[in-house]
């Protein structure tokens, strides 16, 4: 085998080599039961003494399971956001963003690479649709699906792979798309210590209402009107611009 055949193998299999060892040190931790509020109420005192004591080894610890999470998708990338503010305090959301990032750019990468041409071939409809958009305008619309929480990170991953977008582009999107949700919930995650401390049920349901999801999703709609409006002006609004010229 040739070096360059070996390199093209590499780039082509190798984030899908990372999803596989990922997905069986996940599967053999036991880590995707351990990912929940209840589990952190009852660690939760150890947890932050550990974030006290080594709070760079913490930090490094964090960001690794934060990114084999969201890379092999394990349903935990909100608990593990709330940990952030837990464990660091709300500046903690810069270390929740960056571990949503990294895990989303494996999984966009091997969707790029290993699976891209399977899936350019013959899309599901829903990631047809959503990788249509990226193609359109790649970082206003990844910006938008970013910034609106209820997409969910598998999909527009896959999509983005999908739609071959450029890796820079996708980075600093997911970046700045995921850096209000991200502080929002390490500032909530902040106070779950005096939460646990009163001892009543704590869940998700408890923790949110309209009033800290509805502005977050209103920074998504404000962030779609401007691919909408220039969606809107090739389509229509550009049409007569010639016409008038031509009167002129």
């Amino acid at each position: 085998m040739t070096r360059e055949r070996a390199l093209t193998l590499l780039r082509r299999f190798g984030p899908l080599a990372v999803i596989v060892i990922l997905s069986v040190a996940a599967f053999f931790s036991g880590l995707a039961g351990h990912l929940s509020l209840e589990e952190l109420r009852l660690r939760g005192t150890e947890l932050q003494a550990f974030a006290s004591e080594r709070p760079m080894l913490c930090a490094v610890i964090y960001l690794a399971i934060y990114v084999g999470s969201v890379a092999v998708s394990l349903p935990g990338a909100l608990i593990l956001s709330l940990t952030s503010g837990f464990l660091f305090g709300p500046m903690g959301g810069a270390l929740a963003v960056s571990g949503a990032t990294g895990g989303s750019t494996v999984t966009y990468l091997v969707f790029r690479t290993a699976f891209g041409d399977v899936l350019r071939r013959k899309p599901d409809a829903f990631l047809a649709r959503m990788a249509e958009g990226l193609r359109a305008d790649a970082f206003n619309y990844l910006l938008t699906l970013r910034l609106i929480p209820a997409f969910p990170l598998l999909a527009v991953n896959v999509a983005a792979g999908v739609a071959n977008i450029p890796v820079r582009t996708f980075i600093l999107a997911s970046i700045l798309g995921m850096i209000p949700s991200s502080f929002v919930y390490a500032g909530i995650g902040a106070g779950l210590g005096h939460l646990f401390a009163h001892g009543g049920p704590v869940t998700l349901e408890t923790l949110f209402s309209p009033r800290i999801y509805l502005p977050i999703i209103g920074m998504g709609v404000l962030a779609f009107l401007p691919p909408l409006w220039r969606h809107w002006r090739k389509r229509g609004g550009d049409a007569s611009l010639p016409k008038s010229l031509d009167e002129k």
